[in-house]
C-alpha cells in the first residue's frame, strides 16, 4: 500500500470516529483554504483535515488569520458538496507542511463520507 492509501484510510477512519472534517476558515474574509492542485492543471484544491491538531499546525503565515473550523458529516452532505461541485473543486486530505497531499474527486470523496455517516 502505498503512502496516499494509506493516509486516506487514516483520515476516513478518524472521520467515522468523531463525524467531523475540518477545514481553515478565516472570518475576516470569510474566506477558505483553497490551494492550487499538484496533480490537474487549472485545479483548486479545498483542503481538509480529519482532527482539528493537525488543521491547527498550518495556521502560520499566510494562513495565520485561519481558524481551524469543524464541519460534520451532515453539514458535509447536505450544504457543501453541491456549492464546491458548482466551482470544481477537488479535496486534499489533511495536508502538512508544504507537503503533497492524497487529493480526492469530490464526488468520490463525498460518498466516501456519506458511507461514514451514522444516522
Amino acid at each position: 500500500m502505498n503512502n496516499d492509501s494509506n493516509s486516506i484510510s487514516e483520515f476516513f477512519d478518524e472521520v467515522k470516529a468523531t463525524q467531523m472534517i475540518w477545514a481553515l476558515h478565516d472570518k475576516e474574509s470569510d474566506g477558505w483554504v483553497i490551494v492550487d492542485s499538484v496533480q490537474f492543471e487549472d485545479t483548486d484544491v479545498m483542503l481538509l483535515w480529519s482532527r482539528e491538531s493537525i488543521a491547527q499546525k498550518n495556521c502560520t503565515d499566510e494562513w495565520a488569520t485561519y481558524v481551524p473550523t469543524q464541519i460534520s458529516v451532515t453539514e458535509w452532505l447536505e450544504f457543501w458538496v453541491e456549492d464546491l461541485s458548482q466551482d470544481n473543486i477537488i479535496i486534499g486530505l489533511d495536508w502538512q507542511d508544504n507537503d503533497d497531499c492524497a487529493e480526492m474527486d469530490l464526488a468520490e470523496f463525498s460518498q466516501k463520507v456519506a458511507d461514514l455517516e451514522i444516522l
